[in-house]
């Protein structure tokens, strides 16, 4: 199984950059009011791509032996952490609730901020703050 993990690794941070360059090219059209937002595919594909992205991560879990919650995965821990905080402004940034430029601003931005500390966690496999 470890021999997939080059090949797995690799697939994830594909992932990762299409998730990532999605979330930009979405919020651009949002700002712009683009009708694109509107496609069919634009509804889709992030989702198969997120999803993608957390079968790879998990599959990367389990073939590393790097647990969260345990002294070894407190870097994981951390990872988790910040994505779910990633997801959570990415529907304040992205939602369909109404809400004004500015909130919308601040969560995209809150989220790329994010976003880069979990690329740092994940190269570095050193927390930042040290709780397991």
């Amino acid at each position: 199984m470890a021999t997939w993990y080059p090949v797995i690794k690799a697939f994830h941070f594909l992932t990762v950059a299409i998730s990532i360059a999605m979330f930009v090219l979405r919020f651009y059209w949002l700002q712009k009011r683009s009708l694109h937002l509107q496609c069919r595919w634009v509804r889709i594909v992030p989702h198969i791509n997120d999803t993608l992205l957390l079968i790879s991560g998990i599959l990367l879990v389990w073939i590393s032996h790097f647990y969260p919650f345990t002294p070894q995965g407190s870097w994981l821990t951390e990872k988790l952490f910040g994505v779910i905080i990633y997801i959570v402004l990415g529907f304040i940034a992205l939602g369909r609730r109404p809400r004004s430029c500015k909130v919308r601003w601040i969560a995209f931005l809150a989220a790329i901020i994010v976003v880069c500390l979990i690329i740092k966690l994940a190269i570095s496999k050193m927390p930042l703050l040290g709780i397991v």
